[in-house]
């Protein structure tokens, strides 16, 4: 049943010459999608953890939906040129692909489930998850809802608490619905819209100060260290980094900007307010039995200075992340502003 709706869904959208990019210059895409479960038993989600509990079950399950027996790596398997898999879970570049000198590219997704740390989810309740996603030229979202479908019914978290996956709905930026795309039981993958649209090239509004909230542990490195603190400069060269990088993987191509100018104005923005709070956790690796730190900072940053151009850049950190290890729910990140009066 799901392997026929996903073969058409592909089919179809290769016949209408669909090719997954709408953007002009200066955009970037994405999508986001809503995975929706009923529990079946007690479910637990430890702080800050929630997306790491998420991405590492999916890379397990995805592993088993597609590879074959005999594959033990994908970064050296046969076929992985082919593998759905190795493409969205562990994507490396070929010869010739991608940005100079990048030999693992970013993962062309994230997580969202934040609001689920420390949570005890009570059996027969509701709860969900984003996942956004940032190849608009194959999305491969039958993987994502054949996996966490397979995962639900499996167990959840350090208790391994079931759950049914009962809808997959695809999200506007104002958290609105703007299609349906599984039911509970079949793919409705012709219902599919298209993705989100940034616009990084908007016109400078006159804002002169703004606020970032670190919702989850945030690392980014300054030169060849992790930077103690998120000076201006540093979170939107990271962010400018991710985005283009992003874009020339899996979008329209590489940012064509002024990268050292972007870099020299923002490095003219001052920090007027860090209240940040350092945490630790760390992940235990499934294949390898290897302990590794998730840690970070959170709290809030606040910056003044000239601030209008960075602001589609710092809007989109929302949903792309910032920093290091973003695919496991790391540099989730929110912003609030000020021209006149209050923050919004």
């Amino acid at each position: 049943m799901y392997t026929e709706g996903l073969l058409g869904w592909n089919q179809a959208e290769e016949e209408e010459g669909n090719d997954g990019c709408y953007a002009g210059p200066l955009t970037f895409e994405f999508y986001r999608f809503r995975f929706h479960f009923r529990s079946a038993g007690t479910l637990y989600f430890p702080v800050y953890k929630s997306g790491n509990i998420v991405r590492g079950a999916f890379g397990g399950i995805f592993r088993k939906l597609v590879c074959i027996p005999d594959c033990h790596d994908a970064k050296i398997c046969d076929i992985r040129a082919d593998c759905p898999y190795a493409r969205v879970f562990e994507p490396q570049a070929a010869r010739g692909e991608g940005p100079s000198g990048l030999a693992d590219w970013p993962r062309p997704f994230v997580f969202r489930a934040s609001h689920l740390d420390g949570r005890t989810i009570p059996q027969g309740e509701s709860f969900h998850f984003d996942v956004h996603i940032f190849d608009v030229r194959d999305p491969a979202l039958p993987y994502f809802v054949l996996a966490f479908a397979q995962l639900a019914r499996e167990g959840l978290g350090p208790g391994r608490g079931r759950a049914k996956l009962t809808s997959v709905d695809q999200l506007d930026l104002n958290e609105g619905r703007a299609a349906q795309v599984f039911d509970g039981e079949q793919f409705l993958m012709r219902e599919l819209a298209r993705p989100n649209i940034v616009d990084l090239s908007e016109g400078p509004e006159r804002v002169g100060r703004v606020r970032v909230r670190f919702v989850t542990p945030t690392e980014m490195k300054a030169g060849h260290q992790v930077a103690d603190r998120p000076e201006f400069g540093i979170l939107l060269g990271r962010l400018r980094d991710r985005i283009s990088t992003l874009r020339a993987l899996y979008g329209a191509g590489p940012l064509e900007i002024d990268f050292r100018g972007i870099g020299e104005r923002a490095a003219a923005v001052r920090m007027t307010r860090c209240e940040l709070q350092r945490t630790e956790a760390d992940r235990l690796s499934s294949r390898t039995g290897q302990r590794h730190p998730l840690g970070g900072f959170v709290g809030e940053a606040e910056y003044e200075g000239e601030l209008g151009e960075f602001l589609p850049y710092l809007r989109l950190g929302k949903w792309v992340g910032v920093g290091r290890q973003t695919v496991w729910g790391k540099g989730e990140m929110e912003v609030g502003l000020r021209s006149q009066g209050e923050f919004d």
